[in-house]
């Protein structure tokens, strides 16, 4: 801020900067700086690639203060160079240009890729081709749509420069589905290919090759002091060749260089001179080696800057000017000159970074820009010449803390120069108080007493003027209560304190940086200002580790700046364990070892290992030695593991704070197969048909078999032989065997064992059991068997069961046959049976047999029996009805069987509420009924005749409405609504 309020041109204080913004936030708008002061306060204006910005119609900007908004950027109509131009009354300035660009990721496209047939031990690349993108990107592949993504190692190589898979040498389990996963590293997008089918043809197989370097670096790499450099190299061949790295002069590799883990990348940070040089990848295997080498050159470009820059004039009329600027960079910079923003023309001489202006006229005030340029950029300096005549800057009032140091400017437009000297009622002299060469006066350690009124007098030989302003001078502002510097958990919520004393008449106003960054306090996620007048304090809630750092408590008053520091440290559960690797497996354990992970400021206490199968149900936690794995032991044996089973390992890091995230999981690995160790259980049997031994198990889960080639051996004898008969099923899924020998005797017993073995060897036998070989099927037939008919479809039939002791065993069924044109059979298990389907009128030969386990005995003596005439098929017509308060009367017309039916007997009146309630049944022998109902509902009625054959044709639904005061169309409605039905049941 300026003491004495001068007027003045406007000077760009805050300038555009090139931007890359991502475009798939939640934010629709973009700011691009600038800022400008000057007195009268500029206006601005924006240009994009040259063109102006007309804020005032296009809905996509606007200007907030000088910034401008970009409302709904798009990728390629907002994408470009924006310049800011400021302007008061004294001159017009413009910013540097900025370019500025969005990030993005769209889709893939739909069309589906073709398959890729490879031979085994061939090589091969697939490629992704990312759809169009802007912004840093990375690429990742998925396998067969896993969750987690394509690992790499010595065989499988994924170009972050290409984007495509390399599979050095195919194996036969790289048959599947493979998808490209892009994703911006900007805007946190990620899209995916359509997959990739890769067949792997097992017609012949690739013979052994020399490695072909597919992946290389450029033969020449400029490389800028200071950045980062990575080198990619894979190579295709059968044995999978290795990879490393050398220089090719001989000189060892700068020990700063980062290898990945199997050497596919060299990465060399911070780049110097004396890393520049050819470097070599050399890929080899047993059939020869290949060399790829690139040479990197140190490119020491040197940052733009100025090193002599302007400032302004103030000239009288006739004076002459000469104003140069100084710019370094690597290469040289040019030059170019503006006046109010555009270029310069006319009497005013440039060459390169130097302008002179010869006899000074009052056209030429205005704002003068140099700018430099190089293919890095541009830098813009600015400067003001003021042409004038005798002329006074008018002082005001000035505020100054106590103990602080003030400039009371005096600087009179005057040509011929002015003398200067204050005055406070007298003439000013004090050590404290210092008038300098330009006239300003400057007092040091102000004091309370250094308070009023101040004068300044120029005079010369054109006279004197003067000008008067006033000096305030305040208490300084002290920060009381300080931020401490503390420890939290997250998910704490702490607050910081910042409480201050300050001078009365100011007001002090808080803002607070986290790392260095000021705090938004309109988004309110986590902070929120609490306090007022005096107090600042900052409340961090709900604490994530993303919020250790640290905090500043910045206050501002109009004269003076104090702040505070503190450091937070927020504690949280560990981070995932890293590196997992599997070795030393055996058939019951396996070693792991892993890498710590972030322990998020509370050292990790223990680790727990977990594991899943392909049939376990979840992760589960695993038995290790030790017991319980120390925070500093990044190993441990996991034991009790079933063999020959597929184990997924993963470690989980526990803390004083919590249970962290589990870690990568391993690939895959299977346990040594070993003898099985489990027999079957519920080993039982009996049953079957005569001659017979029925022998059943529960089959031995998967992960119990141990090994390949896992089958049974059924072993049995009679109760009281010595002698074992084995039986081998070589099937894991068997459950049941059948010993058949027409010389067993019916219910003989046996004693039964079922053992198991592998391809490692014979496992343990189950438990002996005593089983019975199969019954003898029933030798009588039922006896008094006797039958009814029940109506046109239905005969029923009833028989004295056969005594026990007759069967070799448990009757299990009965068996009865309605004997017509062809057999047709029913099975129970009672001693009667309802024969339904049946046509009427019809003659139906009955007999019946007894069925237990070992089969069916034989047939009773067949007898006839005929099914009753079928009901009428007219329905009972001409249907009357009269509804007083809560009865309905019904009446309807005979109906009479043809002689081919049954004979009526009576009726069947069903009647219900509406569509969904009870159903109401009612039998009378007349044609008339009185039904007692409550009024206010709809009613629903069926009538059908009743007959000894079943029940007749219905009369199809009838509706009743509820009572009302228009009974009549009530009467219409139901009369056409039964038309209707009638219409549909014919």
């Amino acid at each position: 801020e300026e003491p004495w309020n001068t007027l003045h041109g406007p000077l760009l204080t805050q300038e555009p900067s090139d931007s890359i913004f991502p475009l798939s936030t939640d934010d629709k708008q973009v700011f691009i700086n600038c800022k400008a002061k000057g007195n009268p306060p500029p206006h601005y204006r924006w240009k994009m690639d040259g063109g102006e910005i007309n804020t005032q119609s296009d809905p996509n900007y606007s200007l907030v203060e000088g910034n401008l908004l970009i409302n709904n950027p798009h990728v390629i109509d907002h994408g470009g160079v924006y310049q800011c131009i400021a302007t008061n009354t004294f001159g017009t300035v413009v910013s540097r240009e900025a370019k500025v660009q969005f990030a993005f990721l769209q889709n893939f496209g739909r069309k589906s890729r073709n398959t890729v047939s490879v031979r085994e031990g061939q090589a091969v690349v697939l490629l992704c081709g990312p759809p169009p993108h802007y912004g840093e990107i990375k690429y990742s592949w998925v396998f067969n749509g896993q969750r987690s993504f394509l690992q790499q190692d010595a065989r499988r190589f994924i170009s972050q420069m290409t984007g495509n898979l390399y599979i050095a040498k195919v194996e036969a389990s790289d048959a599947g589905n493979y998808t490209c996963a892009v994703r911006n590293m900007m805007t946190n997008a990620t899209v995916f290919s359509s997959p990739t089918p890769v067949v792997v043809r097992r017609d012949a197989v690739m013979g052994e090759y020399e490695p072909k370097i597919e992946v290389q670096f450029p033969d020449t790499l400029r490389v800028s002091k200071g950045s980062s450099v990575k080198l990619e190299c894979f190579a295709l061949g059968n044995p999978v060749p290795s990879i490393s790295w050398r220089r090719a002069d001989g000189n060892p590799l700068p020990g700063k260089i980062k290898i990945n883990h199997f050497s596919g990348v060299l990465e060399i940070p911070y780049f110097r001179p004396e890393d520049a040089g050819v470097y070599e990848c050399v890929a080899a295997n047993s059939r020869g080696r290949n060399v790829a080498r690139g040479q990197l050159v140190f490119h020491n470009a040197e940052h733009l800057h100025w090193v002599q820059t302007l400032k302004d004039a103030h000239m009288a009329i006739d004076a002459n000017l000469q104003w140069e600027c100084k710019a370094m960079g690597k290469p040289r910079p040019t030059y170019k000159w503006l006046k109010n923003g555009q270029p310069l023309t006319g009497r005013i001489h440039v060459e390169a970074g130097r302008l002179t202006i010869s006899r000074i006229s009052v056209l030429d005030s205005g704002m003068y820009q140099c700018v430099a340029e190089s293919e890095h950029g541009a830098v813009y300096a600015s400067a003001e010449l003021k042409v004038v005549g005798k002329q006074f800057a008018r002082p005001k009032a000035t505020v100054i803390r106590r103990g602080g140091e003030v400039v009371l400017e005096c600087r009179p437009h005057a040509s011929p120069r002015a003398t200067v000297s204050w005055w406070r009622g007298v003439l000013i002299f004090s050590p404290r108080q210092t008038i300098l060469q330009d006239g300003t006066l400057r007092i040091t350690n102000v004091s309370a007493s250094d308070g009023g009124r101040y004068t300044c007098l120029a005079r010369n030989h054109f006279g004197t003027s003067s000008s008067s302003g006033t000096l305030l001078v305040k208490e300084p502002t002290k920060i009381l209560v300080p931020p401490l510097s503390l420890d939290a958990t997250v998910g704490q919520s702490i607050v910081l304190p910042c409480e201050v004393s300050s001078d009365s008449s100011l007001i002090p106003i808080f803002k607070w940086f986290f790392n260095g960054k000021a705090i938004d306090f309109s988004r309110r996620e986590h902070f929120e200002m609490i306090g007022g007048g005096f107090a600042g304090d900052l409340m961090v809630r709900n604490i994530q580790l993303k919020h250790s750092g640290k905090y500043v408590c910045m206050v501002h008053t109009e004269v003076d700046t104090v702040s505070a520091a503190a450091d937070l440290i927020v504690r949280g559960p560990p981070g995932a364990p890293e590196g997992l690797a599997v070795s030393d497996i055996t058939d019951t354990a396996v070693r792991l070892s892993w890498g710590s992970g972030p322990d998020n400021h509370s050292p990790v206490t223990m680790y727990m290992v977990q594991a899943r199968t392909p049939i376990s149900i979840g992760w589960q936690t695993v038995r290790t030695v030790p017991d319980s794995v120390p925070g500093q032991m990044m190993h441990a044996t996991v034991k009790d593991l079933n063999p020959w089973v597929d184990y997924e390992f993963r470690v989980v890091a526990i803390n004083g704070v919590g249970v962290g995230e589990p870690g990568t999981p391993s690939k895959p690995v299977r346990t040594a197969a070993a003898v099985p160790k489990v027999a079957p259980v519920h080993v039982s049997g009996g049953g079957g048909a005569r001659g017979e031994l029925v022998i059943t198990w529960e089959p031995v889960p998967e992960e119990q078999q141990s090994g390949e080639d896992f089958g049974y051996v059924v072993a049995f004898r009679p109760l009281g032989s010595s002698t074992w008969i084995q039986t081998v099923l070589a099937s894991a899924d068997a459950s049941r065997y059948i010993y058949r020998n027409d010389s067993v005797a019916p219910l003989s017993q046996f004693e039964v064992k079922v053992g198991v073995y592998n391809s490692v060897g014979e496992g343990p036998f189950s438990p002996v059991v005593t089983l019975f070989s199969a019954e003898e099927e029933p030798t009588e037939a039922p006896s008094r068997v006797w039958a009814r008919a029940v109506s046109a479809s239905e005969i029923e039939v009833y028989w004295e069961p056969i005594p026990s002791e007759s069967g070799s065993g448990k009757i299990i069924a009965y068996e009865e046959g309605s004997e017509q044109s062809e057999a047709e059979r029913v099975r129970v298990i009672d001693t009667t049976a309802l024969l339904s389907g049946l046509k009427g009128s019809t003659v139906y030969l009955i007999s019946v047999r007894a069925q237990n386990s070992a089969g069916l005995g034989p047939c009773s003596p067949a007898f006839n029996n005929t099914t009753k005439k079928p009901p009428p098929s007219q329905p009972p017509g001409n249907i009357e009805w009269n509804l007083t308060n809560s009865k309905i009367f019904l009446n309807w017309e005979h109906v009479k069987a043809l002689e081919n039916e049954s004979e009526v007997t009576g009726y069947k009146v069903v009647y219900r509420q509406n569509w969904h309630s009870r159903t109401t049944v009612l039998e009378t022998n007349k044609t008339s009924l009185e039904l007692q109902i409550p009024s206010g509902e709809d009613y629903l009625i069926e009538i059908k005749a009743l007959t000894g054959g079943g029940d007749g044709t219905s009369s199809g639904p009838i509706r009743i409405p509820k009572m009302s005061s228009n009974s009549f169309e009530n009467l219409i409605m139901s009369l056409t609504v039964n038309f209707f039905f009638l219409l549909f049941s014919f």
